[in-house]
Parts: C-alpha cells; structure tokens; sequence
C-alpha cells in the first residue's frame, strides 16, 4: 500500500533500464537481438547506438551485402547473387546503403527478406540493366522492405509464386518514350501452381508506403491474380498505393 501511495505521489520512479541493458555482455546482447523481428525491431535496434548496430547486424543474425568489401569477412558478400546464394531458407539479408547494386534476373527460391542499410530507400539501389528481364524473380515468399529499385527496361519484380510483400520501397520504371516496354510489378502466378490448402499456401502480391515511378502501369499481371482492395493517395511529392494481389480461382 504504501509503495502504491508514493507511486501516486510521483514519489517512486522507475529506473531506467538502459544501464542494466548496456552492462550485459555481447553474446547475451546477441541472443536478445535474435528474437527481435528484422523489420522493423531489429533495423531500429541497429540505431541505437554504434556496439548496438555491429551485434544487431552481426552475421549470426543476418547477411550483409556492401560492395565497399576489400577483404573477406564471414557472413558479408560482395553482391546480391552471392548472398542469396549463400542464405538459408528464411535468412535476412542486410544490403548496405550508398552507391548501386547490381541486380538482375536474380532468381529467389527460398523464403528471404531483403532489406536496405539505410535510413531510406534512395539510400539503397538495386540497378536492373537493360536486356534483363528483371532485378529480382521470385520464386518463394519473400519480403522487400527500405530498397530503391530500378529497372531501364523491363519490370523490378517478376513475381512467380509465393508470398510477396512489398514494405517502403521505391520502384522506378523507364519513362516516356519507352515506357510501354516497363512495369514496376509483374505477375505471372496462375491458380494452376495452388495446392487444396490455398487457404493457407497462396500467391500474393502486398504493396504498402512505397511509391511507384515510370512505367506504363504499376502493376501487370498475365496469371490469376486481380488486384484488389486499391487505395491511392495523391500528395505533391509522390503517389503511394496500397493493394493486394490475391488469386482468383475458376471452378
């Protein structure tokens, strides 16, 4: 009662926890980070501080790419493909922020989320060059969260199948006079790849706070999918969509 009485009378205050915190040691430090969901908790924690962002971004806990790379270093590539290659089914892969990443036609066929190192998407680009047929296809559900991708020609992304969750990126197309020939999003999954447990295993496409530039359309789509639930907000700077992608299937 009488710790209540004093809590009510602003007497009692609690301490702050960060110094308790600050005193454990990495690898305690580690396993909690461990448990944190990449986005946004463990991209946050990274913020705190410099030994916080080197044990959130350890490579026990995910992949890194950085092309500025001159020595090797354990769980740090120096490209996309190398990583992706190297990652286990349900990896994160951390691509550092400043300068271009090549990405194209790289094909993802485990569960992976991508994420950019920067404080914002332009901070990280994925460059699709021309004669590519995309940056990135996927094969697998996936989640895309903080990049800039950019295609001359052709899509960003080709999704073939799965889950696919698009979170505060930026998606940029070839503009006029070739415009026709890009689209930010492109996908083919038809009901055909669906099991009887569509209910719980099926191909989507999510898209939200990210915004589409170029192209002749956002989305296109030659399989089953149709875009549904559209929410488009206009601002001055930039236009932002909000859908999902679900199938449709034909009895």
């Amino acid at each position: 009662m009488e710790l209540e009485e004093e809590r009510k009378r602003g007497k009692l205050r609690r301490k702050p926890c960060s110094a308790a915190i600050s005193n454990l040691d990495d690898g305690t430090l580690m396993h909690i980070f461990s448990f944190l969901s990449p986005i946004p908790d463990r991209y946050n924690t990274a913020l705190v501080c410099d030994r916080w962002r080197y044990l959130a971004c350890h490579p026990r806990l995910w992949l890194r790419v950085d092309r500025s790379l001159k020595e090797s270093e354990a769980g740090v590539f120096p490209n996309i493909d190398s990583a992706v290659a190297a990652a286990r089914p349900g990896d994160t892969i951390l691509i550092a922020a400043g300068g271009m990443h090549l990405a194209s036609n790289i094909q993802i066929k485990k569960p992976l989320c991508l994420i950019g190192g920067g404080e914002l998407p332009d901070e990280t680009t994925l460059i699709c060059s021309r004669g590519s047929d995309s940056a990135l296809e996927l094969l697998s559900t996936c989640k895309l969260a903080n990049l800039t991708v950019r295609a001359e020609l052709g899509c960003c992304l080709l999704h073939r199948s799965g889950r696919l969750t698009i979170e505060r990126c930026v998606l940029q197309c070839e503009s006029n006079p070739l415009d026709f020939l890009s689209c930010p999003i492109v996908s083919t999954a038809t009901a055909d790849n669906f099991s009887s447990s569509v209910k719980y295993n099926k191909d989507s496409v999510s898209v939200s706070r990210t915004r589409i530039e170029g192209g002749a359309k956002a989305v296109s789509t030659s399989g089953d999918l149709v875009l549904q639930r559209v929410r488009v907000i206009y601002a001055r700077t930039n236009l932002l969509f909000w859908f999902d992608m679900e199938p449709v299937v034909v009895v």
